[in-house]
């Protein structure tokens, strides 16, 4: 199994390179040469597995051979032992069609623990194995920061600096970031948006001296071994709810476009999915994309489900990629023009291959309210406001399969918002009970990509020699 980039400019890759590698030296994103397939047969034979078991038996093809089997069986069952439920991901059933998949049984209660906890392992055994170490660096709405640097935490191989947007996260959200005590953690309060701290995590890779100096690598779903295990659980989901000989649909609260499109990884590989829905909140910027058929980026609303508050779509690249049969060049000229100019337009031949795959519903803040309140009214069930999004939206595009909406948080990581909506407190569960009561380390910094960079550099412990890690 190889990697390509999607602006194609930079080299192929193994799967061990891509990991190591976050963002393609062109600036693009990497997927697999192709997808691999599992036939009918092979997808009802996961009937009856284990979480763990599923997931090996999906993922291994995308390792390629460059991780000996039983390592990676080892890594792949550490990592969902860390989740409280014996289900890892377990469906919740709130309708008469009508699914809510859990995402929320890990350390940090959000969908990102599942591929972080095995990310950080991947990425801790290729190091050990070629005697390297990594400084990692990522960019946080919110929930990603959080798993990252509970997967990452007193790691020896690796330092992991968290960007976050200053005054733009929950406060569970932000405590979970700031109140590591490991020596490898940082925490780093970015004055702006989500997206600004993203553009400074990419503007550091695209500066190679500074990425090659300090052995750079990425947690973000710009990397690929971010993507790759949350396609486990749309198997998991569809072959519970009795794929392949039942169809099933996915509503997925999307902000950065890289959970649905483990979705659409999925349905390539053979999962018999009808339909892919892209929940939004306010910020749609991707609904009105699949609308309009023009990508053109707003200023970024602050709203109740701050995850989502996003404009710039990393993983929507990967999707273009496709949809235009994998045209590099095209590609390239796309993300010019949303780089010079804030904007793109996509063809009609193109759009029409999307629209195929997807659609998009918004949800409103007050419309978000009101779904958890009538969800928790009628169900009994505690809806965090990403999760209230998903079950919107997925209710207005209902269909006679089921409708699997993915709950990717923990209601009393929103207590607020929550609070506000029903008149219930979610409490936090009693192992993190002690959380807002953890003192905070974190680092106030402006959205200057070379103050960004001293710090990082200033605080990292990677001794380079000034080679550069091949092919990467």
């Amino acid at each position: 199994m190889k990697y390509v980039s999607s602006r194609g400019e930079a080299p192929v890759l193994g799967f061990s390179d891509a990991l190591l590698a976050g963002l393609a030296r062109d600036g693009g994103l990497y997927l697999p040469q192709e997808f691999p397939k599992l036939s009918p047969d092979e997808i009802r034979g996961l009937r009856g597995k284990s979480y763990a078991d599923i997931a090996i038996r999906v993922l291994t093809p995308f390792i390629g051979g460059e991780i000996p089997q039983a390592e990676f069986e080892r890594m792949v069952r550490e990592a969902y032992a860390t989740f409280r439920h014996a289900a890892v991901c377990p469906l919740a059933q709130t309708g008469a069609n009508e699914f809510v998949l859990e995402l929320f049984h890990g350390p940090t209660l959000a969908f990102k623990d599942v591929a972080m906890q095995l990310l950080a392992r991947l990425m801790d055994y290729t190091l050990a194995e070629r005697g390297e170490r990594a400084t990692i660096v990522g960019a946080t709405s919110g929930d990603t920061g959080g798993a990252a640097i509970e997967a990452f935490a007193g790691r020896d191989r690796t330092d992991i600096f968290i960007l976050f947007p200053h005054g733009r996260v929950s406060p569970v959200q932000q405590r979970q970031m700031t109140s590591s005590t490991a020596a490898n953690v940082h925490a780093l309060s970015v004055e702006g948006n989500f997206d600004d701290c993203q553009a400074l995590v990419k503007g550091m890779f695209n500066d190679l001296k500074f990425r090659d100096a300090l052995s750079l690598s990425g947690v973000n779903s710009i990397n690929w071994a971010r993507i790759m295990p949350q396609v486990v659980y749309y198997f998991t989901a569809a072959v519970a709810l009795g794929a392949p000989d039942r169809s099933v649909s996915f509503t997925v609260p999307t902000g950065n476009f890289g959970d649905i499109f483990a979705g659409y990884v999925a349905k390539r590989m053979g999962l018999p999915i009808n339909r892919l829905v892209a929940a939004t909140n306010d910020n749609d910027i991707l609904h009105r994309t699949l609308q309009s058929g023009r990508y053109e980026t707003r200023g970024v609303l602050q709203t109740t489900s701050p995850s989502m508050d996003i404009q710039v779509s990393s993983n929507f690249e990967r999707l273009l990629f496709e949809a235009h049969k994998r045209d590099a060049a095209t590609v390239r000229g796309l993300m010019d023009g949303l780089k010079q100019s804030g904007g793109f337009t996509i063809g009609e031949e193109p759009l029409s291959r999307i629209r195929a795959e997807f659609s998009t519903g918004r949800s409103t803040v007050a419309e978000t309210a009101h779904t958890i309140r009538c969800v928790l009214e009628t169900t009994g069930y505690l809806l965090d406001p990403h999760s209230a999004i998903g079950v919107k939206v997925g209710r207005d595009q209902a269909h006679e399969e089921p409708m699997v909406v993915l709950a990717t948080a923990h209601p009393a990581k929103f207590p607020d918002a929550v609070m506000e909506a029903s008149g219930v407190t979610p409490a936090l569960p009693a192992w993190l009970s002690d959380l807002m009561a953890r003192e905070e380390n974190y680092t106030v910094l402006p959205n200057d990509l070379k103050i960004v960079e001293d710090h990082i550099s200033r605080n990292s412990r990677v001794l380079s020699s000034g080679v550069v890690r091949e092919g990467v």
